[in-house]
């Protein structure tokens, strides 16, 4: 059994090191002890049983209208578990309680989001684009 919360002061320095972890997979873009500082607000954590951090999510909310899930990772142990799709749900939840319209996630694992009901494409057809401008 699993538990999702938001994120404390506490949980930081296992929050890194489940970062770090998946940053070496790579999964998840790195962040410093100093971002997740600052952003702790935005986490979320999925917590075991036993104590353990085993799953961190942030809604990083950038407007009124958008935000972004970043930092989604799970314990490798723990994978296949639907602790990722609990921890997306928390920060759907919080975007809904703030009124957010719109959520994205900027990710290698489609399949996972696409799951956890993200499209491709907004009613309309709106569609993100990027371009890259360095490395």
């Amino acid at each position: 059994m699993v538990t999702v919360r938001p994120a404390t002061q506490g949980d930081l320095l296992d929050m890194e090191a489940l970062i770090s972890q998946s940053v070496e997979m790579g999964d998840v873009l790195p962040r410093t002890l100093e971002e997740l500082t600052d952003l702790l607000p935005s986490f979320f954590v999925a917590e075991a049983e036993d104590g353990r951090i085993v799953g961190t999510a942030a809604l990083e909310v950038y407007n009124r209208k958008l935000a972004e899930v970043r930092s989604l990772c799970t314990s490798p142990e723990t994978r296949g578990e639907g602790i990722g799709r609990a921890l997306v749900a928390a920060c759907l939840d919080r975007a809904r309680d703030k009124g957010i319209l719109e959520v994205m996630a900027i990710t290698d694992k489609d399949a996972f989001f696409r799951a956890c009901g993200f499209d491709y494409s907004l009613p309309n057809q709106r569609r993100a684009l990027f371009f890259p401008t360095g490395e």
